[in-house]
């Protein structure tokens, strides 16, 4: 089996060193949407406030691919520091914004360096350990997520509350420095230079286009109407940018997402599903805590272990599904897993106002058990389809299928959002009118004590029917979803890989 050479690694440490590195990626999310009250609350800007996750998606999305081609040619080690180095800088700049474009800003720069963690940790993993030990220790680093997941908010309710929501950023600062020197001191590798040629045209053009997607899903309905010239601009420069992404990747030597991978029909259908998958995952991480804490009532925190309840399941049902794929096969089990998520997500639209915290529960463990039986066995799926030096290109193609979906659901469910919550703020009954904030100052009316209560209950009921709507559009992603998954075919042709 090919592979880049090592010499004497102590894999033990090489894995704490990875999971402590995967830790700052996988922690970012859950501990930034717990706080998002009070970062709205002290900088403003509620209405923008997606974009705090719109802009590390797409970036992280976007450079995932290209830093596997760097590894490649720089070895993994240098790569990955550098993305640690990268990822503490905009930690650190994060901390110290000024308001919400700033914030935003400085997201992106934390992204660039998520990019490189997320590409390179994988890479490293199967560098290191043999096909059967591959499961266990995928295995390993998949109960980082659902460890961060728990960890992630209570550490950010807990500074939210009791401190300052820039800890949320600072924190990462010394994980990031331990996790550069244990991979500086035990991880030892031979590079392999080779000719390579990045397709740095396809990736900026890849990142334009998905940026102004972005851009117009955000905009839309709230700056602008959906039927105006502002859409239909937006709706040509994006058309325009796919086609000279599709142009350049097809005249690249080495595309950033070669055509063969979505040529098989087996890869583009679990590709397709994976995105559907990130599209659904984005509803509940993004305003979920909000919800907890603007219409039930509950304190950060609290918010916070409400979000996490999905890591119950999601790690248990993923280390549970290869018994179940090897019966039934790939496609059939992630078919289970998003019969489970629509139901879940389905079950939101049925809970009266202002929601028990009891069913905010039960429905994120059932949506983490769905989720858990779609990513691994599509995930593993798609890797036993090629032979090793297909790989990495494979396990990278269905990385961003996932991630780009999340860029997805995170621009489609806050146009949803924003839009249902502008049309209630607009519909309002005649006696609220003058007393009710823009959609930007709700949140902080919801969490001030002083609030009219006639106004606050209107404002709470209004974020619940938003809410709803999100949800709402999940089931439909898990539909399309569903229905993609049956078109998928049901056999995945696996090769067996030579020891």
């Amino acid at each position: 089996m090919p592979e880049i050479p090592v010499k004497k690694m102590r894999r033990d440490w090489i894995l704490i060193a990875l999971m402590l590195t995967m830790s700052l990626a996988a922690m970012d999310s859950t501990i930034v949407a717990t706080a998002i009250p009070q970062i709205v609350g002290d900088l403003g800007g509620f209405s923008l406030f997606s974009w705090l996750f719109s802009i590390y998606l797409l970036i992280q999305t976007i450079t995932i691919p290209v830093y596997g081609k760097l590894a490649d040619i720089y070895g993994r080690k240098p790569i990955l520091i550098i993305g640690i180095v990268i990822f503490v800088i905009g930690s650190a700049t994060c901390a110290a914004a000024w308001n919400m474009y700033s914030l935003i800003f400085f997201r992106g720069v934390q992204a660039v360096g998520a990019g490189a963690i997320m590409a390179t940790v994988n890479t490293i993993a199967g560098d290191i350990y043999t096909i059967r030990e591959r499961a266990k220790i995928q295995g390993w680093l998949s109960s980082v997520w659902g460890i961060s997941a728990i960890l992630g908010p209570a550490i950010g309710g807990a500074l939210a509350d009791y401190a300052s929501w820039r800890w949320i950023f600072l924190i990462n600062i010394p994980v990031g420095a331990a996790s550069i020197a244990l991979i500086a001191y035990f991880l030892h590798e031979d590079k392999s230079h080779k000719g390579h040629k990045i397709d740095w045209a396809g990736a900026a053009s890849m990142l334009i286009a998905g940026t102004v997607i972005m851009f117009g899903l955000l905009q839309g309905g709230q700056s602008w109407p959906w039927l105006s010239w502002n859409t239909l601009i937006i709706v040509l420069i994006a058309i325009l940018m796919v086609y000279v992404t599709i142009r350049i990747e097809r005249r690249s030597a080495e595309p950033i997402l070669p055509r063969w991978v979505w040529k098989k029909r087996v890869i583009l259908g679990a590709n397709l599903a994976t995105i559907g998958m990130g599209i659904m995952t984005m509803g509940p991480n993004m305003y979920l805590p909000v919800f907890a804490q603007s219409v039930t009532g509950v304190g950060a925190m609290a918010a916070g272990f409400i979000l996490a309840s999905m890591s119950i399941t999601w790690p248990l049902s993923s280390s549970l599904s290869g018994n179940l794929y090897l019966r039934i096969g790939f496609r059939n089990t992630a078919l289970c897993g998003i019969i489970i998520v629509i139901i879940g997500a389905a079950s939101f639209l049925f809970i009266s106002f202002p929601g028990p915290i009891w069913a905010l529960v039960a429905i994120q463990m059932t949506l983490g058990a769905g989720f858990g039986l779609i990513t691994t066995p599509l995930m593993v799926g798609v890797q036993s389809t090629v032979e090793w030096g297909q790989r990495g290109v494979v396990t990278g193609a269905n990385m961003f299928s996932r991630y780009f979906g999340q860029s997805i659901g995170a621009a489609v469910f806050a146009a949803v959002f924003n839009s249902v919550l502008t049309d209630r703020m607009t519909n309002a009954p005649a006696n609220l009118q003058a007393e009710l904030p823009t959609v930007n100052k709700v949140v902080e009316v919801l969490q001030s004590h002083n609030s009219v209560s006639e106004v606050s209950l209107y404002l709470r009921e209004a974020f619940f029917y938003a809410t709803h709507n999100v949800y709402a559009g999940m089931v439909v992603a898990g539909l399309v979803t569903l229905v993609i998954l049956l078109l998928t075919p049901a056999k995945f042709p696996t090769i067996q890989e030579k020891q």
